[in-house]
């Protein structure tokens, strides 16, 4: 039985103090998920990485919502794996729907730094998600279907099963707008049987997470679908009582 995970993408928000208050007055929270058999973590800015780490309960997982796929080099503004490990970090966000538009990250990128992030023992979390033109156009499982396969091309099965997948329709991202959970389970269905034909069975332990406008109110609608293991969550996740509510939530 797979998992239910839950992580804040915390995006440019919370300077280190800040972070670091929402670290302290985390630890019943982390503790009362753990308790309950879930994953919780969140990802904060590259600056506040190592006080979060530093100040919260250590089953945390502190995600970093970038990489690069290079161990050192002329990369100005670019953070590595090494640096990121000695930190005590080993998840990372990648092909966020932002970063995609803003940044000009594509899938073949994406690839290379998964394939990085697995050599060196870490998790990968792999956006993938489609524009509200795309989505009323009726071709959201061709688009994201292509994400998949790009994005792990090249990956053995064993190393597949270590990927979470987040998927996350663009129309819906901070938006107030939300699929609906038939929507998100029909669309997280489709990849995970996309997963099975290029992974096979192992493709049943790949933990895929629904995100887009998940609050506390509507979580667990979400989760009660079969293949649904959890939320990536924004804005929702930077106050401690919303995020309360999002584990209640997914405790049920």
């Amino acid at each position: 039985m797979r998992k239910k995970l839950l992580l804040g993408n915390w995006k440019m928000n919370k300077t280190p103090s800040e972070a670091k208050e929402f670290a302290l007055g985390s630890k019943d929270m982390v503790e009362y998920a753990i308790s309950h058999g879930i994953d919780v973590g969140v990802a904060p800015t590259f600056v506040c990485l190592q006080t979060v780490k530093e100040n919260a309960d250590p089953r945390l997982i502190v995600s970093a919502q970038n990489c690069n796929e290079h161990d050192h080099g002329a990369y100005t503004g670019e953070i590595s794996i090494p640096m990121l490990q000695e930190l005590g970090i080993d998840w990372v966000i990648l092909g966020h729907s932002e970063r995609r538009e803003y940044n000009g990250e594509t899938s073949e990128k994406c690839n290379e730094k998964i394939k990085a992030l697995l050599a060196a023992k870490m998790h990968p979390v792999y956006c993938c998600g489609e524009s509200e033109a795309t989505f009323e156009k009726g071709e959201t499982k061709k688009w994201v279907a292509e994400q998949i396969r790009v994005g792990l091309d090249g990956l053995t099965p064993e190393e597949a099963k270590e990927v979470v997948i987040a998927y996350e329709p663009i129309w819906a991202i901070g938006t107030g707008k939300s699929a609906t959970k038939e929507i998100a389970e029909d669309t997280i269905g489709f990849i995970r049987r996309t997963l099975r034909e290029m992974f096979g069975p192992v493709a049943a332990d790949i933990r895929i997470l629904y995100g887009g406008s998940v609050k506390p109110n509507n979580i667990a609608e979400y989760m009660s679908e079969e293949d649904i293991d959890g939320a990536l969550v924004g804005g929702a996740s930077l106050a401690l009582d919303s995020y309360k509510g999002l584990i209640e939530g997914l405790v049920g």
